[in-house]
């Protein structure tokens, strides 16, 4: 992976070549073996580079680049998989190579096949710009499912573009107003959804899109889909696959080989993180599978209780044979992580799981430059408990009448924490069923703030909102229509579970655990690279029938069977735990005067980005243990924080 950055100036607006060299240093750790830049006075374009040597560490392998006829130029984030098999469609027409880097084979397959054609060729993750000195236009394009992040900005000067907010905050004219109605999406999502971003003069390019800009474009520049997930989910329940039980598990045995097989390639060390579960453990499974010697793979776990599923992976490590590392992380050490994360995530996000996530990218770094990640198997094949539960549990309620529903849920959310810990600790437990104590009141008190929902579509928000009515918080701001909001771009037909799986592909999983794990791993320059959401792999999952995905009460059927071919089942069967931390108790504790001073009454009301009360009210509330608010506060949490690392910048 590496980072980009660059610019097309307007007119006869001059632009320092000083500015090109500031927006790639500040990114500098995305790539910190070589940088480049391209500059083109006549035209006013500069396209910046810093490069994290992964394939063809030669000098081949610089960017920027341009093509053989010399047409276009390209700076690239990401690996295209598949690179070695298209280097040999386009040697048999006509085309030749310096090096073997996967960026010189983009370069040939667009002036082969031409851009949009060969974008749909590739199978990989990507965000690049590409100069056509011909057409004298820019394109920025982002790969299929957001993997790799891309920012633009368009001003009185021109148009700017960076792998991460801050480079173009180099870029003369950005506008830096933060955007209030973003501040309301960080409070619904813990995360702001593309296109939008903190910045009103800043957008991010949507998953799957084509951005071009030539000298003609209008003022307002409009993306154009190469891929659509929409259309991948519509064919799909259209047209379900008829595979039998054992044909479709080794349809997705042979398809998750070659997608992992292509993801191994590598001229630097590689590895894979482990956790355990079902996704990680089946990477690791078909990492071991095609490997002559033991796959390094790496897990964290925590001293406290509740939060520390080492254990797990170390298990599945021993079964398959891995040179496992394993690093039980403290208390302190992982409350040290608290005061960088803001400078670390450039943006506000507000996931807690980045905190375990930098962690373990730092480990994995000093080991690894490559490593492989789980993620994408609960979105494609109903993983998370809300496309278990979720529509059996619409089912049971929807009848019933709304005020009694209302009153159910004051009454669950007046149960103090402590006391569903309580009654969780001594509930009759079966192995790898049990409820985890930790975790109990958070979702105890969130299906409380889903007995209220008009509809299953209101009940779905309400299960992926922490703030339920941000605007009431966040001072002058209007809550934008997001894919959640706007049924027109949801696919047709499907079960509400089906529905559900989709909007998080399309949401939860761009904007949330993508973004997390591209600043964790990028802020070390450690590649991390998702086999499970080549793709390939989506379109197929999208044809996979609900029931050979949800069965007997347990998500992901079968993924699991692919996995039990590998891993016994009963060594990764047990309920869904997500990357955790006890923040709840830091928040109480250790963390607590620092959130107090980020909280504190006369600061908020100085700032005027939030009303007080509410915010005042729910730290108190927390604190006494009457509510578990720690999702919520963490959201503002890191906003003040992000404002704070940015004032002290400024």
């Amino acid at each position: 992976m590496c980072g980009i950055a660059g610019y097309w100036s307007r007119g006869d607006h001059a632009i320092a070549p000083t500015v090109l060299r500031r927006m790639t240093t500040c990114i500098a750790h995305r790539g910190p073996d070589d940088e480049g830049a391209f500059h083109d006075d006549a035209s006013g374009i500069a396209l910046g580079h810093r490069r994290l040597a992964v394939v063809d560490l030669s000098p081949e392998g610089h960017q920027p680049m341009t093509s053989e006829t010399g047409r276009f130029i390209i700076v690239f984030n990401g690996e295209i998989y598949n690179y070695r098999q298209l280097a040999a469609e386009l040697i048999a027409a006509g085309a030749r190579f310096r090096g073997h880097s996967d960026t010189e084979v983009m370069l040939a397959a667009f002036d082969h096949w031409g851009l949009d054609a060969a974008v749909r060729r590739f199978v990989g993750i990507f965000a690049f710009a590409l100069w056509d000195r011909r057409d004298h236009a820019l394109h920025l394009v982002r790969d299929h499912l957001g993997v790799k992040p891309l920012y633009y900005g368009v001003t009185g000067q021109g148009l700017a573009f960076g792998s991460e907010l801050r480079a173009l905050e180099q870029f003369p004219g950005i506008e830096r107003t933060i955007n209030r109605d973003a501040i309301a999406l960080l409070l619904r999502y813990n995360c702001i959804p593309a296109p939008h971003s903190i910045y009103r003069g800043v957008l991010k390019l949507p998953p799957g899109h084509i951005l071009t800009m030539t000298s003609r474009s209008a003022a307002e520049l409009v993306p154009r889909p190469f891929w659509s997930a929409s259309a991948v989910a519509s064919t799909g329940l259209r047209q379900p696959s008829t595979l039998s039980d054992d044909d479709a598990v080794q349809a997705l045995d042979d398809l998750l080989r070659n997608a992992i097989g292509l993801q191994m390639v590598a001229d630097v060390p590689l590895g894979a993180f482990l956790s355990g579960g079902i996704d990680s453990s089946t990477v690791v499974a078909l990492m071991q599978a095609q490997s002559m010697r033991p796959v390094r793979t790496f897990s964290i776990g925590f001293a406290e209780e509740g939060f520390d599923e080492s254990q797990h992976a170390r298990v599945v490590a021993q079964h398959l044979g891995t040179e496992h590392t394993e690093l039980q992380i403290t208390p302190q050490h992982a409350l040290a992580i608290v005061p960088r994360l803001s400078s670390l995530y450039d943006e506000p996000f507000a996931d807690s799981s980045q905190i375990p996530t930098v962690l373990v990218s730092e480990m994995a770094r000093r080991h690894v430059t490559v490593a492989l990640s789980g993620d994408g198997g609960d979105e494609l094949f109903a993983g998370y408990n809300r496309h278990i539960f979720g529509e059996a549990l619409w089912r049971r309620i929807r009848y019933v009448p709304s005020p009694i529903r209302r009153m159910a849920a004051e009454l669950l959310l007046a149960i103090p924490p402590r006391a569903i810990a309580r009654l969780a600790a001594v509930r009759p437990r079966r192995p790898g069923r049990q409820l985890n104590e930790a975790h109990a009141a958070h979702y105890i008190h969130k299906m409380a703030r889903v007995l209220g929902a008009r509809g299953a579509s209101d009940m779905y928000l309400g299960l992926v909102s922490h703030w339920t009515r941000p605007e009431q918080i966040v001072i002058g701001s209007h809550e934008p229509r997001t894919l959640v909001t706007d049924e027109t771009g949801w696919p047709h037909g499907g079960s509400f579970t089906d529905r559900m799986m989709y909007l998080d592909l399309v949401t939860y999983l761009p904007d949330d655990i993508l973004t997390k794990v591209d600043r964790a791993s990028m802020a070390v320059a450690l590649e991390a690279r998702v086999p499970l959401l080549d793709h390939r792999v989506v379109e197929f999952a999208a044809h996979v029938p609900l029931a050979q995905k949800l069965r007997d009460g347990r998500g992901k059927w079968l993924l699991r069977q692919v996995l039990g071919r590998y891993v016994p089942d009963s060594m990764v069967d047990r309920p869904k735990a997500g990357f955790g931390v006890p923040l709840a108790r830091w928040l109480r504790g250790p963390l607590r005067d620092w959130a107090e001073a980020l909280l504190d009454e006369r600061r908020l009301a100085q700032e005027g980005f939030f009303h007080v009360a509410p915010i005042r009210r729910a730290w108190s509330n927390h604190l006494r243990c009457r509510e578990d608010l720690q999702f919520p506060l963490w959201d503002v949490l890191m906003f003040q924080a992000w404002l704070d690392e940015r004032t002290v910048a400024a």
